[in-house]
């Protein structure tokens, strides 16, 4: 089985990294590293043998739709994204691609919030 890990360099972005690597050691899964924001993350440096990294299609505008599509392979069981606390004003205005992957992905999603 896989999992995906919505990839971000961010605070949210990194205590989703950390949970995933232990989810997926739980698990026994293969885990993919999905950027969502652009940022090329060293997977080297994971510490964990079953991982991989996969863009977006470099002909797509929507990372986040790219995320959503792998979400209907077969093997994928869940996806982890970082989320951050946003006032409701934000939330309206602004979306967000973790909302965006919570609502339309074809698995379960892992939401991690950073430490305060």
């Amino acid at each position: 089985m896989t999992i995906i890990l919505a990839s971000a360099d961010t605070a949210a972005g990194h205590a989703a990294r950390d949970f995933a690597i232990e989810e997926a050691r739980r698990r026994d899964a293969d885990l993919i590293v999905f950027p969502v924001d652009g940022s090329t993350p060293d997977i080297s440096g994971f510490g964990y043998d079953r991982v991989t990294l996969e863009n977006a299609d470099g002909r797509s505008k929507d990372a986040v739709g790219d995320l959503i599509d792998a979400t209907n392979r077969s093997e994928v069981e869940a996806v982890v994204v970082g989320v951050k606390r946003r006032s409701p004003a934000g939330k309206i205005f602004l979306g967000s691609s973790a909302q965006q992957i919570i609502l339309e992905a074809a698995v379960p999603v892992i939401s991690v919030k950073p430490a305060t």
